[in-house]
């Protein structure tokens, strides 16, 4: 008569139920069998704890896992789902602005539709740049003899310098690139001019056109001529591709209100005078 011990011990075979007389080794260290597993799973108490595992608890599990467990997204590479109508308008108006300005491109190199014209753009360049005006400025106060034309001539060489600083300023601010078709060919280039926002050459002919239409008495046909040279330096900028049509807008009106400005700050005879006899 074999003992318990022997009856029970797990290298003997244990007929399992229902398995039509065969016998099937069941190891106690090892996973069992697949039909084990599914008679283990269609028990009412396990089928009554997968049923109470609602689709939101198991949402709310799996949230709370990623927030803590795992890395969440930068912000910026969120979409946003709900823009405002400002950005919407803002993004709108800049892809105008980069579509405009490379349409109206033409000169921007020597195959281009009016290539040919490039030359004659970049003479107009050179006549808004600030080296000869800073330059004529001060030739003009060394030569002028009264002191109403030396103190003209001051003013006007003391709004070209802030006029550098300024939009030298707003440049390193802004930091806009200039566009992707423009030729870095230009004259007596600066650190900051690689950057585009605002049009140094618009700001400085706008406010120098005021300046010297309020400040030089010129007869109808100079001054007619004197708005046309500032509105053709505002559009060789576009013309060339150095600039986008809105930093050429922004640049006829920061210079437009630079001349307030410059009349804010501006050198009386008595001053000039005072200064003339402190360096005497």
């Amino acid at each position: 008569m074999p003992s318990p011990k022997a009856r029970n011990s797990p290298g003997r075979s244990v007929p399992s139920p229902g398995g039509n007389g065969r016998n099937e080794f069941i190891s106690l260290s090892r996973t069992p069998p697949p039909h084990l597993l599914q008679r283990q799973g269609s028990d009412p108490t396990s089928a009554r704890l997968r049923a109470s595992e609602s689709p939101s608890r198991r949402r709310g599990s799996s949230s709370s896992t990623s927030s803590t467990g795992g890395q969440q997204l930068p912000e910026e590479d969120c979409m946003k789902l709900n823009p405002s109508f400002i950005e919407i308008a803002l993004s709108s108006l800049l892809a105008i602005d980069l579509w405009l300005s490379k349409r109206l491109g033409v000169c921007a190199c020597e195959d281009s539709s009016w290539g040919s014209m490039r030359p004659l753009m970049k003479l107009i360049e050179i006549s808004g740049h600030g080296i000869p005006w800073l330059a004529g400025a001060v030739y003009c106060l060394y030569k002028s003899d009264s002191a109403a034309g030396q103190e003209v001539m001051l003013n006007l060489l003391m709004a070209l310098l802030l006029d550098l600083v300024l939009v030298g300023v707003v440049k390193a601010v802004v930091r806009r690139r200039r566009p992707a078709h423009n030729r870095m060919d230009m004259f007596a280039t600066f650190s900051v001019d690689r950057y585009s926002f605002p049009s140094g050459h618009a700001t400085r002919a706008a406010m120098c056109a005021r300046f010297l239409l309020a400040h030089l008495v010129l007869a109808a046909p100079l001054r007619f001529l004197v708005l046309l040279w500032a509105t053709f330096v505002g559009f060789s900028r576009v013309l060339l591709g150095r600039h986008n049509v809105t930093d050429v807008a922004f640049g006829f009106f920061m210079g437009y209100w630079q001349y307030n400005l410059v009349e804010m700050l501006w050198l009386s005879p008595l001053t000039f005078q005072s200064m003339i006899g402190r360096l005497d």
